[in-house]
C-alpha cells in the first residue's frame, strides 16, 4: 500500500470525505476537515457558479483561523470535485476557478482528467480520480492522477456494481499507489476492513449526510437513519449514470422504485429533471447500502471522535485474534 505523501500526517483518520450533491455544503466541509479528515464539495453545489471562489475563500480562511488557534490540531486540506462532462457546463470555468486559488486536492469523476492534470501539479495540487472499472482506473493512471477512488458496489450517489474486495484485488495486482475505497463505510471497523484488503483511505459519504452539519434536509437524515440496505435502488433513470438512492424519496416524487422506465438519458452524470418536473438533485436523496449500519444524527466532531475509537479498538481486537491464531 503508498498512502498519499500530501496526506502524510494531515488527517486523523484515513478518511477522505466524498463529495455530495446538495449535501456536502461549506458548513461540512469545514467541520469534516477541523476533525481531522478531508472534508469536500461538488463545485456544482456553489450555484451561481461564481460562489464557488466564495466558497473556496471561506473555507480556507475559517481552516487557517482555526488552525491557528489551534496549533496541537490535526486540520485536514479539503477538496473540490470537478464532474468532467459535456453535460457540465460549467466545468471549464470551475476549474479555471480552482486552479487559481490552489485547491489543495481535486476529486474528478467521470472522464479522464487528460487536460488537468498538469495544471493541478503545477501549483503543487493532487488530483484522485473516481473509477467504478479496471478500464476507467487504467485511462486514469495513464493520465498522471495521484491517487485512484475506487468507487464500488453498494456505495453512495454514482457507484460501480463490482465488489469492493474484487475491485480491490484487480487493481492491486497492477498498481501500488495510493487508493481510495468507497462503498458501505459507516463505521471504524469499516475503515480498517478497507485497509486490510488493500486500500490506504475510506471514501465515506453517506455516514456524513446523517450528521448536524449537513446540509441534507431533516426528512433526509431520518430516512437514513431509518433505513436499511434493501431501501435503497440502484438505476441509472436520474442521470444517465447508475446510482444507489433512498426507496422512500423515489416513491414520494410518484414513481415506483420497482418499475422505474429505461433511462433515455445521455451518459452524463449530471443530475437532470425529468418530465414529470423531479430534481435528482433536489427530490431524490442519494445513500449507499451501508445504511443499516446508522442509527443518529451526531455533530461531525463527535461522528470523527466515535469513528476513531471504533477503529482502535477494531485494529486492537484484530492483533488479539491474530495472535490467538498464531499460538
Amino acid at each position: 500500500m503508498s498512502a498519499i505523501p500530501f496526506l502524510k500526517g494531515r488527517t486523523r483518520l484515513p478518511i477522505i470525505c466524498s463529495p455530495m450533491f446538495l449535501v456536502s455544503f461549506p458548513e461540512l466541509v469545514k467541520a469534516q476537515c477541523k476533525a481531522g479528515v478531508v472534508g469536500s464539495f461538488p463545485a456544482l453545489n456553489a450555484r451561481p457558479a461564481s460562489e464557488l471562489e466564495r466558497w473556496i475563500l471561506d473555507i480556507r480562511e475559517e481552516l487557517d483561523t482555526y488552525q491557528q488557534a489551534h496549533p496541537d490540531r490535526i486540520v485536514a486540506p479539503f477538496a473540490v470535485n470537478q464532474v468532467l462532462s459535456p453535460g457540465n457546463e460549467r466545468v471549464g470555468k470551475d476549474i479555471e476557478t480552482c486552479v487559481r486559488l490552489q485547491v489543495p486536492i481535486i476529486i474528478s469523476s467521470l472522464r479522464a482528467p487528460n487536460e488537468i492534470v498538469q495544471e493541478i501539479h503545477h501549483y503543487g495540487g493532487i488530483i484522485l480520480h473516481d473509477v467504478i472499472n479496471f478500464r476507467h482506473a487504467m485511462k486514469a493512471l495513464e493520465a498522471g492522477v495521484d491517487g485512484l477512488i475506487l468507487v464500488a458496489s453498494g456505495a453512495g450517489g454514482h457507484a460501480g456494481h463490482i465488489n469492493p474486495i474484487a475491485f480491490v484485488q484487480e487493481i492491486r495486482s497492477v498498481y501500488d499507489g495510493p487508493l481510495v475505497l468507497s462503498g458501505c463505510i459507516s463505521s471504524g471497523a469499516g475503515i480498517l476492513a478497507a485497509q486490510a484488503m488493500g486500500a490506504d483511505y475510506a471514501y465515506m459519504g453517506t455516514r456524513f449526510i446523517a450528521t448536524q452539519e449537513s446540509h441534507a434536509v431533516d426528512a433526509y437524515k431520518q430516512s437514513i437513519v431509518a433505513g436499511k440496505a434493501a431501501d435503497v435502488v440502484y438505476t441509472d433513470f436520474f442521470t444517465g449514470v447508475h446510482g444507489n438512492y433512498l426507496r422512500e424519496s423515489i416513491a414520494a416524487a410518484g414513481l415506483d422504485p420497482s418499475n422505474l422506465p429505461p433511462t433515455t438519458a445521455a451518459r452524463t452524470g449530471v443530475p437532470k429533471q425529468d418530465s414529470a418536473g423531479v430534481k435528482a438533485w433536489k427530490d431524490i436523496w442519494g445513500a449507499g447500502q451501508g445504511i443499516g449500519a446508522i442509527h443518529d444524527v451526531p455533530s461531525v466532531a463527535t461522528l470523527v471522535d466515535r469513528l476513531e475509537a471504533e477503529y482502535l479498538a477494531s485494529r486492537e481486537q484484530l492483533l488479539n485474534a491474530s495472535s490467538c491464531f498464531a499460538q
